[in-house]
């Protein structure tokens, strides 16, 4: 016990001043304003639409024991989702981070289940290193593996390299087995990969990087598999567990409107949660229903990239430019107060009846998991890679380099069990 009796009372005493400066008791109303008077379509102020909305703007609830028991629009789910061992550097001088994209089907196939790319993408300073290997099988080809060399970067670099085997690993993976989707393919995490996107805006560096063949191959795939999924009018759509995106309080700030969110989340989740009494927590919460949004057309943030108004990365796209737009709508689950996203590509979304067939999808996933579907659970089981195998696989690495890891005090402090 590090804290005695006083200390609590202390801090106790400093929650009390902060509370009577940081009221946010008219948080609701604001957001309602918010929702009410900039939303249709919002602004930004140089004029250019951020967010525009699909079909009739409007905040749903749908009792969550019905929408449970509903019948899915989709006879058929696939999920889709990549894992590291996470960022490792060693002493020499390589910088390493190692994917597994993995795909999973409900009802289950096995066979597809037991498929995997994996993607090692190293850094390295030495300019005489030639790292890049084309795709090479294993596990009687259910299994396919290549090492990518990394862009060379003098700060960044394991950022970099975690992203380029993050997005590769999936993306490849994806449009290996796109064939295998017949009705639904639901992604774990954004349409489109927002980290590499968001180089171009971040730092002069990564701007630079953002310009360089392997990322943009990377942004490519994401396209390309969109145009799969277009042509063969099969839905494809991001879940975004924790969505971050700030566009919609930005621009309001910038509208010079009082936002005092911390981001679109906090801002949604005000605008969704619903009480019978003031209070926190579970106290006075509602928790029979599940409350969304209608659909959103989005331009704002790394959504500029992909959409009408954006270049794509210098990407050439084969159809009109509006149908890879980003369009989303968001849910909030009382039950455990959170927030997610759901994202598709305008193409799909465009139709009145998909947007409803996703949503109800959707919500009786969220409705019957308590969380994200049932197969992006089961993507996420199967790419996960655990802390005693990224322990194991490190040792590997350490093995075959002949060179430790370099270790911090944080590895020993917490180590692989934590």
């Amino acid at each position: 016990m590090t804290l005695d009796p006083v200390h609590v009372d202390g801090i106790a005493n400093l929650a009390s001043y902060l509370a009577k400066r940081v009221d946010d008791r008219e948080h609701t109303d604001l957001a309602r304003r918010v929702w009410e008077e900039f939303l249709e379509p919002l602004y930004g102020p140089d004029g250019d639409v951020v967010l525009d909305v699909l079909g009739e703007k409007r905040l749903q609830a749908v009792e969550i024991d019905d929408v449970a028991l509903a019948d899915a629009p989709f006879e058929t789910v696939h999920g889709l989702d990549s894992g590291t061992i996470n960022p490792t550097t060693f002493k020499n001088g390589l910088v390493l981070d190692l994917a597994q994209a993995a795909m999973a089907a409900v009802p289950s196939d096995l066979d597809l289940h037991r498929c995997r790319s994996i993607v090692a993408t190293a850094h390295s300073n030495d300019a005489t290193a030639a790292l890049d290997e084309p795709w090479r099988k294993l596990d009687d080809g259910y299994c396919r593996w290549r090492v990518v060399q990394s862009p060379r970067v003098s700060r960044y670099a394991e950022g970099v390299v975690h992203a380029l085997s993050l997005y590769l690993a999936e993306s490849t993976h994806a449009l290996e087995h796109a064939e295998e989707v017949e009705d639904l393919l639901v992604l774990d995490g954004p349409l489109y990969p927002k980290e590499l996107l968001n180089w171009r805006d971040r730092d002069e560096e990564l701007g630079e990087l953002a310009r360089e063949a392997k990322p943009q191959s990377v942004v490519e795939n994401y396209v390309r598999l969109v145009e799969s999924f277009v042509r063969r009018d099969v839905p494809l759509v991001g879940f975004v567990k924790n969505p971050s995106a700030k566009h919609v309080v930005r621009t309001v700030r910038e509208r010079e409107m009082e936002a005092p969110w911390t981001d679109d989340t906090a801002f949604f989740t005000r605008l969704l949660e619903r009480r019978d009494a003031p209070g926190h927590g579970n106290e006075g919460r509602r928790t029979r229903d599940l409350t969304f949004t209608n659909w959103f057309r989005s331009r704002g943030g790394s959504d500029r990239a992909l959409s009408t108004d954006g270049d794509a990365y210098g990407i050439d796209r084969e159809l009109d430019a509006e149908l890879y737009e980003v369009t989303f709508f968001v849910v909030y689950d009382p039950r455990t107060d959170v927030l997610y996203r759901a994202e598709a590509p305008y193409a799909f979304t465009r139709k009145e009846e998909t947007r409803r067939a996703l949503a109800t999808q959707i919500l009786r996933d969220v409705a019957a998991q308590r969380g994200p579907p049932e197969a992006v659970e089961k993507a996420d089981e199967l790419a996960r890679i655990s802390a005693h195998e990224k322990a194991a696989l490190r040792r590997k690495l350490e093995d075959e380099f002949e060179s430790d890891a370099v270790r911090r005090y944080d590895d020993v402090r917490w180590g692989p069990d934590e």
